[in-house]
């Protein structure tokens, strides 16, 4: 029986308060998402940067349309609960974020986040003030729908080089008592640092990002992070292997990317196939 949105929000919620730790892997179109759906993964999320390269743009370049519209195709395209990266929210000020939410709730999505990159490199980051408001507007969208939907609080000081590790700590702290479900600070490298997000997140559950190699799952894991998420790496990967071969064929005239490919029939049935639940 193919699971309802409502099923697959519950079975998100769920998920974050078993035992233990879940990969949540980034799809960038339908298709990705129905092959890693395919491999038993337990829930999928969404990425700014795989959606934006898919559609030919630059990540952030996206209109909250576009955005939209590809939440509601992936959320429909598997039986997986989808967290959608939502950025800053698509809007300029609290109310706006609360529209906002509201209208990703209605797109189908188990979960999604709002962070508090401004888009102003002179300021990279919203005042703590302000962010605050800007997520406590995606709560009160989210429990006005009376869906069970879980808001992740990102903190982007250390990704975007605006105060690091410490800022990030202060603002998720803050982050947790406005009423996030998640918190998540891009771009933890060492142990330590995701040690000390886990400490500030005391009850609530923890998202790591891991986009380069080092963590293992069983190591963030044994930290008490509970969630994992790959961001844009797997389409990095996609784009790093057609980008290879495109060049080989462009400048030396050779097709020797072209061996070991899978063949067409293998990748159909990841498509057409989905997984018991």
């Amino acid at each position: 029986m193919t699971p309802t949105i409502a099923d697959k929000r519950r079975r998100f919620a769920e998920l974050h308060q078993a035992p233990g730790c879940f990969v949540m892997p980034n799809p960038f179109d339908i298709g990705s998402a129905k092959y890693l759906a395919s491999l038993g993964f337990p829930a999928l999320a969404t990425t700014s940067a795989g959606m934006a390269f898919a559609a030919g743009r630059t990540d952030g370049a996206v209109d909250r349309a576009y955005a939209l519209s590809h939440f509601r195709d992936l959320a429909h395209a598997t039986d997986l609960p989808l967290n959608a990266d939502f950025e800053a929210g698509f809007a300029t000020d609290a109310e706006g974020v609360y529209e906002s939410a509201r209208l990703c709730v209605g797109a189908g999505v188990a979960g999604f986040s709002i962070e508090d990159y401004s888009g102003d490199r002179n300021a990279p980051l919203f005042p703590l003030s302000e962010a605050v408001e800007r997520l406590r507007a995606a709560r009160s969208a989210i429990d006005a729908s009376g869906e069970t939907v879980l808001l992740t609080a990102r903190s982007e000081a250390i990704l975007r080089e605006a105060g690091g590790l410490t800022e990030a700590l202060r603002r998720l702290a803050a982050y947790a008592e406005a009423g996030a479900d998640v918190l998540y600070a891009p771009l933890l490298r060492t142990t330590e640092e995701v040690a000390e997000v886990v400490r500030v997140a005391g009850k609530l559950p923890v998202n790591v990002l891991v986009g380069w190699p080092g963590f293992t799952r069983r190591q963030l894991e044994d930290l008490g992070v509970k969630r994992i998420s790959v961001g844009g790496a797997l389409a990095r990967v996609a784009w790093g292997a057609m980008m290879r071969a495109a060049k080989d064929i462009a400048e030396s005239g050779r097709f020797d990317a072209f061996a070991g490919l899978p063949a067409s029939r293998e990748i159909e049935a990841a498509l057409v196939e989905r997984p018991s639940q």
